[in-house]
């Protein structure tokens, strides 16, 4: 019986990039089933209520495979790192908080909280195409700055991990080309 309790966080957006909480350990890591795209309003983060912009959002699909990070949080910081996780994150309820199995690149298998969007929330945006996200993302801006920065720093960590995503690199592409060739990426 003398196991600690395990603390993990899936991160596939930017909780990889801005965590927000002391991470123990980090470790690439895969969830199956569920796939990341810029589903989900954003009216307090990186937009408004007036304007609202996009970030991203896991939703279930089968045959999907979620690349990200695990990231571990030690059992003192649990308490203080899951309340402010959930400050965040279900600030206004368009996340389930879910426990979901991953599989870490070195092969171990752990259960991690990951934050699923709810496609019955008025939040969500899963239907947009691909120009219309271009369009919101380029103009939104919201309480931790513009849209665009999310887009781009969460583009460029998954270049970083050799994390191929055709779909987010041509948004970063159309968004750039709205910027006028500028943007931090």
């Amino acid at each position: 019986m003398g196991e600690r309790p395990e603390h993990w966080v899936f991160a596939y957006g930017s909780l990889m990039w801005d965590p927000g909480f002391p991470v123990a350990e980090m470790a690439p890591a895969t969830l199956d089933g569920y796939a990341r795209s810029f589903c989900l309003r954003s009216i307090i983060y990186r937009g408004t209520s007036e304007a609202p912009g996009l970030v991203l959002g896991l939703h279930a699909e089968a045959g999907a495979h979620c690349r990200g990070l695990a990231l571990r949080v030690a059992a003192p910081d649990w308490p203080r790192s899951l309340a402010g996780l959930r400050a965040r994150e279900l600030s206004t309820n368009a996340y389930a908080e879910l426990s979901l199995p991953l599989l870490l690149a070195d092969g171990r298998r752990v259960d991690a909280l990951a934050y699923v969007i709810r496609p019955d929330h008025d939040q969500y945006a899963g239907l947009l195409e691909l120009h219309e996200q271009a369009r919101i993302i380029a103009q939104a801006q919201g309480g931790r700055g513009p849209n665009a920065d999310y887009l781009f720093n969460t583009a460029r960590h998954l270049a970083q991990m050799g994390i191929e995503d055709r779909a987010m690199d041509e948004l970063a592409r159309l968004v750039r080309g709205r910027l006028g060739g500028t943007g931090a990426g």
